[in-house]
């Protein structure tokens, strides 16, 4: 069974962390030895878009939207590799001009999110040097407007962290909940209430024996963070940019034009 308390972190505080520009260079001398892997699973087909091509693929600025996910994370010149997590009959991502690039791997995805995410953990296992105490980020295929600002939040909130922890943001709407015939049971309260997104950052051996436990007992979790909380872990939640949407919708992909043009122009 993997030990969250005998991690072993950084014996240097990583507070100096404020700027993207001075991740890297920090993130070597302080964490050296502990590698960052991201996962993106891409093996869902996206059946709310109603469109023959997943949703993954469409494209949004000239660009497919799993490419504008994984530029954020090469950007971040932080990863040893991106694992992505493909359907076994994908056709499209092999065509992408992003598959060429030697830190990007592929593996075959499963049937639910939690079975890409522990599918790509054990083909890194398989294929790389690596430690449990390394990093797993997990982000979403179709997010394609994360920036480097909220990676280096992530990663230096942290450092010195021996579960991990995810990106979210307080709710602001008054949430219901409701029955199986919509039928409002309860409104509760929202102060304690966060919408929760990716990236989603948890040391490697922590995922792997949650992931793993919800699988063996039929547990169905919607994200890693909840996996990680089903084996009794508190992962902790940091505040993102509300601009990091998922594309759901036709209207998703308006909104995420409009945020990827205002990151572009600014």
């Amino acid at each position: 069974m993997y030990n969250a308390k005998n991690i072993q972190v950084a014996s240097e505080p990583y507070n100096q962390l404020k700027y993207y520009h001075s991740m890297q260079k920090n993130f070597l001398a302080i964490n050296k030895g502990i590698n960052y892997w991201a996962i993106i699973p891409a093996a869902g087909i996206g059946a709310r878009m109603q469109n023959t091509t997943p949703k993954q693929y469409l494209i949004l600025n000239n660009k497919e939207i799993i490419v504008h996910s994984i530029n954020e994370l090469l950007s971040a010149n932080i990863f040893s590799k991106i694992m992505v997590a493909l359907a076994p009959t994908d056709k499209h991502f092999a065509k992408l001009n992003i598959a060429n690039n030697n830190h990007i791997i592929t593996t075959i995805g499963g049937d639910q999110r939690y079975n890409s995410v522990l599918n790509s953990i054990k083909a890194i296992q398989k294929t790389q040097q690596y430690s449990l105490n390394d990093w797993v980020l997990v982000h979403d295929a179709a997010r394609p407007c994360l920036n480097k600002q909220d990676i280096a939040l992530l990663i230096n909130k942290l450092q010195d962290d021996a579960i991990g922890g995810i990106l979210g943001y307080p709710a602001s709407d008054t949430i219901k909940i409701v029955d199986q015939q919509s039928n409002i049971q309860s409104t509760p309260d929202r102060s304690n209430l966060w919408h929760a997104v990716t990236p989603q950052m948890f040391r490697m051996g922590v995922l792997l024996e949650s992931l793993e436990y919800c699988i063996k007992h039929n547990i169905a979790v919607t994200d890693e963070a909840s996996a990680v909380e089903n084996l009794g872990y508190n992962p902790k939640i940091f505040n993102g940019s509300v601009g990091n949407i998922k594309v759901t919708t036709q209207e998703d992909m308006l909104l995420a034009e409009y945020y990827l043009q205002q990151t572009k122009e600014s």
